[in-house]
């Protein structure tokens, strides 16, 4: 006699880790920052080990309240996660049971459609549109008297498109004020375009929630810290569905670090900036069918195309996530990663 299983796990595939690159190759596979713990973060992590026998606090007061005063928005608006795909999948659990609807567009965070499976919800995907960009009117033509939640990741994971400003409120205010907009802003630090601020939609919008990760910009993806900022009752419900104690001692001492040194962070996000550009540049220049990204990456459209050019770039000592007869997202590294990845590019013409 086996086990009784879960038969909807059936449809949940495991999610794949970016793919890791072998001594002297550059791993692009993951979105995670090139740049090692600034000092001032290791020395505060390294304070906290003496304590680890002990529970974290789960209220977080020192990391809660930093963010209040960052934002300017009450500490009870502010819940916690281990990274910010552990606040989505909180947002579902609180909000959508068996047979409810959560939409996304598609393709997105790939984490989405398994979240809300898990939940025991309904996915609705919406493709992107002609620009890789979320097509928000059809969207709005989706949304059935099951929705509970509608997810819009800006910058978008993997194409790297934005939804602007005017086109995301207008959108929000469309919405019935019974479905809750997520705003997944992980990689907003590195938008330097007229996007929409996810904030100031919470504020002005009873139906706005919005999701920001410690992971990238900051560089603590191995310690696992997200958070939302969401109306209250909401927060009070993510509170009840969140693992007891999910943020270590060690993560929320690594994030409050990182938010008093934001002058230094900032001179290491505009390098990944910088070298965004020119992965994107040399990319176009070559004749790849690259989107112009807003996030720490960038997306070629390569459809069947797909698997040689990841191909290439292996040959090259460059590891990327590839998405088989879609595209493959680079990750923005050092300057010697995006030497290696425009290296690789040379090679591919040379033997055209």
């Amino acid at each position: 006699m086996t086990l009784h299983q879960r038969p909807s796990l059936q449809e949940v595939p495991a999610y794949k880790q970016g793919k890791p690159a072998a001594a002297g190759a550059s791993k692009l596979s993951s979105n995670e920052s090139p740049h090692t713990p600034l000092p001032s973060v290791l020395a505060s992590i390294q304070e906290g080990l003496a304590t680890i026998h002990r529970y974290p606090s789960i209220a977080a007061p020192e990391l809660t309240g930093a963010l209040s005063q960052q934002f300017d928005i009450p500490a009870e608006h502010i819940t916690l996660g281990a990274g910010s795909v552990e606040v989505a999948a909180q947002l579902i659990h609180a909000l959508a049971a068996e047979g409810d609807e959560v939409m996304y567009a598609w393709r997105s965070f790939e984490a989405y459609p398994s979240l809300v499976r898990i939940a025991g919800a309904t996915p609705v995907e919406v493709p992107l549109n002609a620009e890789h960009c979320h097509d928000l009117p059809a969207m709005l033509a989706a949304i059935t008297e099951k929705t509970r939640l509608i997810f819009i990741c800006n910058p978008n994971n993997p194409t790297g498109t934005v939804v602007q400003a005017e086109a995301l409120d207008e959108f929000i205010n469309a919405v019935p004020r019974n479905v809750l907009v997520v705003v997944d802003e992980a990689y907003v630090h590195f938008d330097r375009s007229e996007r929409a601020d996810g904030v100031a939609l919470f504020r002005k919008y009873p139906h706005v929630a919005v999701l920001h990760t410690f992971s990238k910009a900051y560089g603590l993806a191995g310690l696992r810290v997200g958070y939302a900022i969401s109306p209250l009752e909401v927060a009070a419900n993510l509170r009840k569905v969140a693992v007891p104690f999910g943020v270590s001692d060690l993560a929320q001492r690594a994030a409050v670090a990182s938010l008093a040194a934001i002058e230094e962070l900032s001179v290491r996000i505009e390098e990944v900036v910088t070298q965004r550009e020119r992965m994107y540049e040399g990319l176009a220049a070559a004749g790849y069918p690259v989107v112009k990204s807003q996030a720490n990456f960038v997306w070629v459209d390569a459809g069947e195309a797909t698997e040689l050019l990841e191909a290439k770039l292996s040959a090259g000592g460059v590891v990327v996530r590839a998405f088989p007869s879609e595209g493959l997202r680079i990750s923005s590294g050092t300057a010697e990663d995006v030497d290696r990845v425009l290296a690789a590019l040379t090679v591919k013409e040379a033997t055209a």
